[in-house]
């Protein structure tokens, strides 16, 4: 496939690219299928991938990383999104929870938590979303109320990833029901807590072997330890860390989009209809001309977005238009890929179909594309 060359990675990370292709080969590939039925990945998959270097390798070295950059963690997502392993929930643990703690954990925290979320002995998920409160974060119900020198955390949250093996969960949470924005605070809490229970894993379109699941939190007593940070900035600290979330879910929309492209290009020139390979075809050859021109264009605006967050110069309007530029690209690469399959499109043993089911959720976590639209637009007419 036409490409341009990319210099937002080097060489290291190329060397790190072939170890985590290996693995996925080694460790993913033979069982991904058997996980989509499971509806989660085997748990030892997380431990061996903690002990190749693969989990949160942007931690610094005193808590058991090796103070890696975004890229490493870029490389990893891109592969895992090159091979169509969807179940596994790397991505939201290193790239999404785990900074968190990286960011506003006390010191205490981050010896207690950092070192075996690196070497996965903990997975991490986060809970924002509610049954009732969707993208709007502010509108969460579940609620800390003090007691004395501890939290009662109460209400319940939904669609979260990694929900099942999740041995450490970042609760958002309602410290000052009046407070709006201001009365929101993060709170760390074990599996295993008294009062805290997982919900059965949900049934959903696509990505069916990432665990997902409802989780319920009914007079669990947290003490002040357990804050993340400092009360009543929970929703601060979401805002700034939502970039680095969609700059991860344009990652895997590029690099699933690329490969999908790729194999459907494959297929064409192998598949015949009315007696000639359907690559002969002029609908075919102008079809995929645009594909890979959008995806292209895409994927040299990600790598800009990239090296922009390593320069710590990417903000929440350019993680907005990343994570919309990307998704909506991936979707419809995807839909249009899966019409030159024709029927064997739509049978679930082609990857082009795992595919497509598993790409409609890019446009809605994260934050739905409406919302980016609205960061977006706000910016414009300021």
């Amino acid at each position: 496939m036409i490409s341009m060359p990319r210099t937002v990675y080097q060489e290291e990370h190329e060397l790190l690219r072939a170890s985590v292709r290996k693995f996925l080969e080694t460790e993913a590939a033979p069982y991904h299928a058997q996980w989509e039925k499971d509806g989660q990945v085997d748990r030892q998959l997380w431990n061996k991938a903690g002990e190749q270097g693969f989990l949160c390798p942007s931690i610094e070295e005193e808590y058991g990383g090796f103070g890696g950059d975004f890229r490493h963690h870029g490389i990893v997502n891109e592969e895992i999104a090159r091979s169509g392993f969807t179940g596994i929930g790397w991505g939201l643990h290193s790239d999404i929870a785990v900074p968190y703690i990286q960011r506003y954990g006390s010191e205490e925290q981050k010896h207690k938590y950092l070192p075996k979320c690196v070497s996965g002995e903990i997975v991490m998920a986060i809970a924002m979303t509610e049954p009732a409160a969707g993208s709007d974060l502010q509108g969460i119900k579940t609620t800390a109320t003090k007691d004395g020198d501890d939290y009662i955390l109460n209400g319940s949250k939904t669609f979260i990833t990694n929900g099942q093996h999740a041995d450490l969960v970042i609760v958002v949470a309602k410290t000052d029901p009046k407070g709006g924005a201001k009365g929101t605070s993060l709170f760390l809490v074990e599996a295993g807590t008294p009062g805290f229970s997982k919900g059965t894993n949900l049934e959903k379109v696509g990505m069916k072997a990432q665990d997902t699941s409802e989780l319920f939190f009914q007079d669990v007593r947290l003490p002040k330890s357990q804050l993340l940070g400092e009360e009543g900035k929970g929703f601060i600290y979401l805002m700034q860390d939502l970039p680095q979330e969609r700059l991860s879910v344009a990652m895997t929309g590029v690099a699933t989009a690329e490969s999908i492209l790729e194999q459907t290009i494959a297929y064409v020139k192998e598949r015949k209809a009315f007696g000639s390979p359907i690559a002969a075809f002029q609908n075919t050859q102008f079809k995929l001309a645009e594909l890979a021109t959008e995806v292209q264009v895409a994927r040299v605006y990600l790598d800009r977005c990239l090296e922009l967050h390593i320069e710590h110069k990417f903000d929440s309007v350019m993680a907005a238009q990343a994570k919309m530029l990307c998704t909506d690209m991936q979707c419809k690469v995807i839909d249009e890929c899966l019409q030159l399959h024709g029927g064997y499109g739509y049978m679930w043993e082609y990857p082009v179909a795992r595919a497509f089911a598993d790409a409609r959720v890019q446009r809605i976590y994260a934050g739905t594309n409406e919302i980016m639209k609205l960061i977006v637009g706000r910016e414009l007419l300021k």
